[in-house]
């Protein structure tokens, strides 16, 4: 390999790692779209706010509590690794009743508001993620550790109505 084929290398490198920063950093969107980023759930504590970035506004249904959600997503440390992804399980959408029990608060509030067809990043802190707990594998090795700050990249891909509720009182008429 000569020397210019490393040099080229390198500057590509350094322009790939320069415009994630810039990406991951950039400034809040202007308008209606930084009205709705600034509506980042919070919970009463101090500093325990789920913060959500819009990549991409989607223009289908709207994720609610209670409705049924689809979506893609990578999850990672702040260091940048992977801990879990739907790539890891074969690209088949994570589905689950907004604000039921089973998935981390934080996610559930970084879900919340989205549109079908949305993206958004989201960086959950450990308060409303594992908290003070490590998580591990099957085999015992930690794959996130206690007190963690989880971010994840989020694309909604469907939105379904609540399920209907048992219905009470009288009958319909025939």
């Amino acid at each position: 390999m000569s020397t210019k084929s490393i040099i080229i290398g390198v500057i590509i490198v350094l322009i790939v790692g320069i415009a994630g920063y810039v990406y991951m950093n950039r400034a809040p969107l202007s308008g209606e779209s930084a009205a709705k980023n600034q509506q980042a759930a919070t919970t009463p504590a101090a500093g325990d706010q789920v913060q959500a970035q819009e990549v991409t506004v989607g223009s289908g249904a709207q994720a609610a509590p209670g409705s049924i959600v689809s979506v893609l997503y990578v999850g990672k440390l702040q260091d940048g690794t992977v801990f879990d992804s739907s790539a890891a399980h074969n690209n088949e959408p994570l589905t689950f009743q907004l604000g039921s029990q089973g998935l981390i608060a934080g996610f559930q509030v970084g879900v919340n508001g989205m549109k079908e067809g949305g993206e958004r990043l989201i960086a959950i802190p450990p308060s409303l993620g594992y908290g003070a707990q490590d998580v591990k594998d099957a085999s015992g090795k930690v794959i996130i550790p206690a007190n963690s700050t989880l971010i994840f990249d989020v694309k909604l891909v469907k939105v379904q109505a609540a399920p209907p509720t048992a219905a009470t009182g009288t009958p319909e008429a025939k």
